[in-house]
């Protein structure tokens, strides 16, 4: 053959040879079989073709829109079904064996006579993201015994999963995920799930033994899962989040040799550990976030090399994160948050190269970031906050240049923010609130041009707010709330026309409003609190009509509430709380379509006369209190049919409040009338009465307990304090919210007894309990034990304590002060002690020895057992106590040495031993004794003796200075909860003085009627925060240290009875404060100075000194110029301060002390007990 004519030859070969395979595989190839394709179109019409709409889709993450088309639309009855969408044929017989319909826009119910069910060849079939409106599965899928893949997820089913689907032995995938969808009957949302029975789940896990994919999230489980899921060997993904799981997870499951996807999310009663993990896992995802997990991260997690997601968020997975962990080189997401995963954070993290999420908020996490933080180049996102760290930020984190979200709340960090943060171009979420930087705002920040979220709240910034941040277009989010910035806003502010959210509370301080902030017109969210504008409420804001929130609380608004406020119907939240505003609400204000809450508490506002019936309208919360209110709108009120919430206490109505008007609103459940006179009808009340959740009556002149109270069954907490009512609780009393009561205040009435008594009182969810301040009689009544305060202070109980206190194992307050109690103190109380934070027991008639056990992590903060008859001495064991604040042992029979073990207690702050028995030496040259937080240490009237050295008082460090910021906030000492407060008494001049708050800034040492002697320490002069120092009825024997004069807070101080001699220090005059001096029954001698306080003291200071002189006393000096009326007032001081004025100092400095003087020394006392918290008596 001619070779011009082979390639010609070759190419008609494969033709023809490929002309014969084509014709020969269209000959074997089989087309859709009559009967099934019928089956399909059959199909087809059992279904409406509807789109799934955003609200009935707007409880899922996923996008049901997302590539979503009726699939079945295109089929039709003239062509071959296997070419049909979604439709897949076995290409030898011409079966149908795959069916994908997902996201197909299926509308209607999955009935058990469909015609799918007539496809029994089907291996693949998918129908996810449809809506099944709320069917159940058929029970028939377990005829399509054939199936390998079976998907029903996001389809709205509903109720049993058919136990006949654990037929579908072959089934190597099963979907059956989040099918809980929510429904709406009367404005209350209910949820629906799947629910799979615990012997189904066995049935299932014991037949599908080829399983590789098991997805049952959101499948209402409720039950165990069986250890035989650990058989299927086969397995590569498992999700079972939200499915009410409980008991012990398998831990095998871990390590099975082909898992690859493990999903545990959200089963909080889920319990398990993790294993030791093995070198060649397959692992890529872990998540066990919110669930039960316990035990420490193991070090073989670095076995898991493959993993790329570890979320281990919300678990108490404990211990330090393990260096292995930069072994996980592929690792892009870290979620650690909400554990107990603790320590330092390792260097060794910058390994993490591919990580892009990391996530260690409210952990607990400490010391500095390490620099090397900043290789992770990856990172998107990075939250650090809620943790214990310190220092500086590192500069190092400029170089994550891929970062979008950071987070560092509440994280300890300090100094300067570094300028390297300017380099984040892509940071879109920045929050650094609750932090301690300082100095102004870094102009670096203007570089964060593509910020839509900018949080600095609490920070301690200062200087002027700068301009830049109007230059942050992007803004949607903007909060420098409660800072130290000064001057002004910057009109900039008004440029960030995306802001929907700003908040600037307590950083602006002049009179206006700044008009340019009218500029926000996309403004949602308006917080403008405490910031002591003085003004009206501004008009211009009525234009911003998308606002929803406004928050001018704390303010000095003043004038009306402008009646263009009607212009925001979008607003649903006012708060203008704590202002000065006046005249008449406007009635348009109620008639804003979404307004659902309204606080105007504490304002001087009247109510209009009339406005239309709002039965219609949202408002569910309304505050109102300390208004003036007229009669026929508190009778409107009740037109606010939705109202869930109303505080009207103390609104100055001039009658009776009629309490029955309030039942007409029946989804009332938060309710406060205190501070009224409340008339209570005694008519039957029918049961259509709303059920209340939160009532305060009190101060409401009740004389008995309201009789409507009896259908209460789901009252959470109630307070009928501070009313007149009388005699026995009514044994109905005890089912008022039996099973819901968490808050019960019963003080200061005048109830004697129980009508029905009982062993334990019987609400089992109380929280707190309070008797105290009544006419209690009887034995000591045991609270529920779910207690965890419990207040009866103040009454007449007798007996002894019952050892079943101690079964009420949550205790964290006992106050059972000043009653007519006997016998021991129970032992078994101090195993309460790792929850037991207060016992005050003061003013009883206990006896015996203190119990002598207290238990390793004693939780012990107060200790108050002050005039009883204990005897014996100080169990050491007590040193176990170390949070231990207050220890009060004073008048008693106690005879003992001095402690000096509580040096240990580090955070001892009053120190109460006086009255008592011991004896010996307080200092010992073996211990360098001094608590550094002591604030109050009173050791008088007892037998201590010998010398103190000159050094005595220099490791006092709390007593040695009290910061600017300690003196503008106003606390008391006592638990944290504002449920209980301690209390103590100081005798100077007479005057017992029972404090019955004690300021955290008040300090105090009483060494007197003791035995000392010696010289008076010189180093007392370095307690310059010192307000009352009294070392009478000694023997010190020294002249007066000069270094008192630099004692520049003091107020009282007392030397009087010892053997003190020389001058009176000159140094003395500074003590401005000084409102108390006694120097009587010395040896001192020479001129009384006479400049300062000293003009102001009396003869009675200077007794039983003969060597003084002085215009105070009968003896003059010898050029002695006797000061004028006018002389000795200009020192502000006068006849008639005692010790009520020296209270009155301490809590809120000298000058308002003196003013307020002549109203506490002429008035009624107990204007102290409201205003300061003490009581004085003789």
């Amino acid at each position: 053959m001619n070779h011009r004519y082979l390639p010609l030859f070759l190419a008609s070969c494969f033709f023809f040879i490929s002309l014969s395979q084509t014709s020969s595989n269209t000959s074997s190839q089989h087309h859709c079989l009559p009967d099934q394709s019928a089956n399909l179109l059959q199909l087809r019409q059992e279904f409406v073709e509807k789109r799934m709409f955003v609200d009935e889709s707007m409880y899922y993450e996923y996008d049901y829109h997302n590539g979503s088309y009726p699939k079945m639309k295109s089929w039709k009855a003239d062509s071959d079904c296997c070419s049909w969408d979604g439709v897949t044929c076995d290409t030898q017989n011409g079966d149908v064996i795959g069916l994908d319909l997902s996201n197909s826009w299926l509308y209607g119910p999955l009935n058990s006579n469909s015609s799918l069910f007539s496809l029994p060849h089907l291996r693949k079939l998918n129908l996810a993201l449809n809506n099944f409106t709320s069917s159940t599965i058929p029970s028939e899928f377990g005829q399509l015994i054939r199936l390998t893949h079976l998907n029903l997820s996001r389809s709205f089913l509903h109720g049993q999963i058919p136990s006949e689907i654990s037929w579908l032995s072959n089934l190597v995938s099963l979907d059956l995920s989040s099918n809980d969808f929510y429904y709406s009957v009367g404005g209350d949302y209910y949820k629906k799930l799947l629910d799979l029975r615990r012997i189904d789940l066995e049935a299932l896990v014991q037949n599908m033994t080829y399983l590789r994919e098991l997805h049952l999230d959101n499948v209402n489980i409720s039950s165990l899962l069986p250890q035989s899921l650990a058989n299927l060997s086969s397995l590569t993904s498992l999700s079972l989040s939200w499915c009410y799981l409980h008991g012990k997870f398998p831990s095998d499951i871990f390590l099975l040799s082909r898992i690859q996807s493990i999903d545990l999310s959200y089963n909080p009663k889920l319990v398990g550990f993790l294993p030791k993990f093995q070198s060649r896992s397959s692992l890529k995802e872990l998540r066990l976030p919110d669930t039960n997990f316990f035990g420490e991260l193991p070090r073989s997690i670095g076995n898991l090399g493959s993993l790329k997601v570890l979320d281990l968020s919300h678990t108490k997975i404990s211990g330090e994160l393990p260096r292995s962990i930069s072994n996980l080189k592929s690792l892009n997401y870290l979620d650690l948050s909400y554990t107990k995963i603790s320590g330092e954070l390792s260097n060794s993290i910058s390994n993490l190269k591919s990580l892009n999420y990391l996530d260690l908020h409210s952990s607990n996490f400490l010391g500095t970031i390490p620099p090397s933080i900043g290789n992770l180049s990856q990172l998107t996102h990075l939250s650090l906050s809620y943790n214990n760290f310190h220092g500086q930020l590192p500069s190092i984190l400029g170089n994550l240049k891929s970062l979008n979200y950071l987070d560092l709340d509440f994280s300890n960090f300090s100094g300067a923010i570094p300028s390297s943060i300017g380099n984040l171009s892509q940071l879109t979420h920045l929050s650094l609130s609750y932090n301690n930087f300082h100095g102004q705002l870094p102009s670096i920040l203007g570089n964060l041009k593509s910020l839509s979220y900018l949080n600095l709240d609490f920070s301690n910034f200062s200087g002027a707010i700068p301009p830049f941040i109007g230059n942050l277009s992007q803004l949607t989010y903007l909060s420098l709330s409660y800072n130290k910035f000064h001057g002004q806003l910057p009109s900039t502010v008004g440029k960030l026309t995306k802001l929907t959210s700003l908040r600037l509370d307590g950083i602006l301080y002049y009179q206006e409003v700044p008009s340019f902030l009218g500029n926000l017109t996309q403004l949602e969210d308006l917080s403008l609190s405490m910031n002591n504008f003085d003004c009206g409420f501004p008009i211009w804001l009525t234009n911003i009509t998308t606002l929803r929130f406004i928050n001018f609380n704390r303010n000095q608004l003043k004038g009306p509430i402008p009646s263009e406020i009607g212009r925001l119907s979008n607003l649903s939240t006012l708060f203008l709380s704590y202002n000065s505003l006046t005249e008449a609400i406007p009635s348009v204000l109620f008639t804003i379509p979404s307004l659902s809450t309204l606080h105007l508490d504490q304002n001087q506002l009247t109510f209009p006369l009339k406005f239309q019936n709002n039965s219609l309208s949202p408002l569910h919360s309304l505050v109102l209190s300390e208004n003036k209110m007229n009669e026929s709108f508190l009778r409107s009120i009740v037109n606010f049919t939705k109202l869930r919430m109303l505080s009207l206490s103390t609104i100055n109505l001039k009658g009776k409040l009629e309490l029955n008007i309030f039942f007409k609103l029946k989804e009332l459940k938060f309710l406060d009338l205190s501070g009224n006179k409340v008339l209570v009808s005694k008519a039957n009340i029918n049961s259509t009465l709303p059920k209340f959740s939160y009532l305060w009556l009190s101060s409401c002149n009740l004389t008995e307990f309201p009789a409507f109270l009896e259908a209460q069954n789901e009252l959470q907490y109630l307070d009928l304090s501070n009313n007149t009512i009388k005699g026995n609780i009514p044994k109905w009393f005890w089912n008022v919210g039996k099973e819901t009561l968490e808050y019960l205040n019963l003080s200061y009435n005048f109830l004697s007894k129980f009508e029905q008594p009982l062993v334990v009182l019987p609400w089992k969810n109380m929280n707190l309990l309070d008797l105290s301040s009544n006419m209690w009689q009887g034995s000591f009544p045991i609270p529920p034990f779910s207690t965890q305060y419990f207040l009866a202070s103040k009454n007449n109980l007798t007996g002894s304590i019952p050892p079943m206190i101690c079964k009420v194992h949550a205790l964290k307050v006992l106050d059972v002060s000043n009653n007519q109690l006997t016998g021991q103190i129970p032992q078994c109380l101090l195993n309460l002690s790792n929850s037991l934070e207060v016992l005050a027991m003061k003013n009883n008639h206990f006896q015996g020895n203190l119990p002598e056990t207290f238990k390793n992590g004693c939780s012990l903060v107060t200790l108050d057992l002050n005039h009883n008859q204990i005897h014996g001495k100080i169990p050491r064991s007590l040193v176990k106590c170390r949070m231990l604040e207050v220890l009060n042992l004073g008048n008693n029979i106690l005879n003992d040495t001095f402690p000096f073990w509580l040096e240990s207690l580090s955070e001892l702050k009053i120190l109460v031993l006086r009255e008592n028995g011991f004896y010996g030496p307080i200092w010992d040259p073996h211990i360098n004794f001094g608590l550094s937080k002591l604030h109050v240490i009173d050791l008088s009237y007892n037998n201590f003796s010998g010398k103190l050295p000159f050094n005595y008082f220099q490791n006092w460090s709390a007593i040695q200075g009290v910061t600017d910021k300690d003196k503008s906030q106003t606390r008391y000492m006592g638990d944290g909860s504002n449920y209980y407060k301690d209390s103590m008494t100081i005798v100077n001049k007479g005057v017992e003085l029972e404090l019955v708050k004690i300021l955290t800034i008040f300090t105090a040492i009483d060494l007197s009627n003791n035995q000392f002697c010696g010289e008076i320490p010189d180093s007392v002069g370095n307690l310059k925060a010192l307000i009352v120092l009294n070392l009478s009825s000694n023997n010190f024997m020294s002249h007066i240290p000069s270094s008192l004069g630099n004692l520049i807070e003091l107020e009282s101080l007392d030397l009087s009875r010892n053997s003190l001699f020389g001058e009176i220090p000159q140094q003395l005059t500074s003590l401005t404060f000084l409102e108390y001096l006694n120097f009587s029954q010395n040896q001192l001698f020479g001129p009384i100075p006479q400049s300062g306080q000293f003009l102001t003291f009396q003869s009675s200071s200077f007794d039983g000194n003969s060597g003084l002189c002085g215009f105070q006393l009968s003896k003059k000096c010898g050029n002695d110029e006797i000061p004028t009326s006018e002389m000795r007032h200009e020192s502000l001081l006068g006849k008639g301060f005692g010790w009520k004025v020296v209270v009155i100092g301490y809590a809120c400095g000298l000058v308002i002390g003196l003013l307020t003087g002549h109203v506490v020394t002429s008035r009624r006392t107990d204007w102290l007990v409201r205003n300061f918290g003490v009581n004085l008596r003789r």
